[in-house]
């Protein structure tokens, strides 16, 4: 028996699970897209030095998932903006972020309650696009789970695993920020996520697509307003990959005395000088000879 027939909330999933994202979900997560992208260092001299260049790094905080995730498919990367409604209403969130009179539009957006409420509006569009994602992927490679998988993870983090490229056209370069080497919570939860969504559409989780949903949403939207609310970056997810981490994969060398690594990672001894060699004893008699002679002189 399925979980969803014996759980109360099934109904409530299933009517969670139907709403649509567009118009109402869709802006709150255009909205704290382009705010974080205001928040880049440099964002907003940059929008005044060079609108289009500010325009196409919100289009693609916006719609970077729905780029990578088509050319990860083979299909056309900018299908996403013949959405003209969706490109649109992006396009009006921008401009009113950055060049509304006085900054009312962005004082009113980034005020914190307000904030919070766009910030949990934000991940139900993105677990709705996780599960768009898998759900496309298992429609095209039937039995390709990591297809499944690389699409859903795109579809939830595209945005920030394509950050260098976005970086980029700010003129920024920092390839120590790469997402993959750092991940952050919505990138590392996407990737769980996906996880869940691929098992369940595969039948090896035996619980509904509505009810998973359901349910991941709520995990999703409980993490990122609390850490938004107490501005921390602290992962849920530390704890239990501390525990899990070091029995699977070890833990990190902390160096020996004697080694030293240069910037390829390789070891090498660290060099001292040889010792001098052992004097025979016929040389250390010619030295007390020689001191004897010098003192008589």
């Amino acid at each position: 028996m399925e979980l969803p027939e014996a759980l109360p909330l099934g109904e409530l999933a299933a009517a969670f699970a139907a709403l649509p994202v567009f118009p109402l979900f869709d802006t709150a997560y255009f909205i704290v897209s382009v705010l974080y992208l205001k928040y880049e260092p440099g964002a907003v001299e940059m929008s005044r030095r060079s609108p289009f260049a500010s325009w196409l790094c919100a289009m693609l905080h916006c719609f970077g998932s729905y780029i990578l995730a088509a050319l990860l498919l083979g299909e056309a990367p900018l299908e996403h903006f013949s959405h003209n409604s969706s490109v649109i209403l992006a396009t009006a969130v921008w401009y009113l972020i950055f060049f509304c009179p006085m900054n009312l539009f962005y004082k009113c957006v980034s005020f914190l309650p307000v904030k919070l409420i766009f910030v949990a509006m934000k991940e139900v569009v993105r677990v709705r696009k996780i599960a768009a994602g898998v759900h496309h992927a298992h429609h095209l490679y039937h039995h390709g789970w990591f297809v499944m998988m690389a699409t859903g993870w795109v579809k939830g983090s595209g945005v920030a695993l394509m950050s260098n490229f976005e970086q980029l056209l700010r003129g920024v370069w920092k390839p120590e920020t790469n997402e993959i080497l750092h991940m952050s919570f919505p990138t590392k939860a996407s990737l769980y996520g996906t996880v869940l969504f691929t098992l369940q559409q595969t039948h090896w989780l035996p619980i509904s697509e509505a009810n998973l949903i359901f349910f991941f949403t709520m995990f999703m939207i409980v993490c990122k307003v609390f850490m938004t609310a107490t501005h921390s970056h602290a992962s849920p997810f530390t704890p239990l990959e501390n525990l899990i981490c070091p029995v699977l994969f070890g833990s990190v060398s902390s160096g020996h005395p004697g080694h030293h690594y240069d910037h390829h990672g390789a070891s090498h001894e660290v060099s001292h000088p040889p010792p001098p060699p052992a004097k025979s004893k016929e040389e250390l008699n010619e030295g007390t000879r020689k001191r004897k002679a010098k003192k008589a002189e």
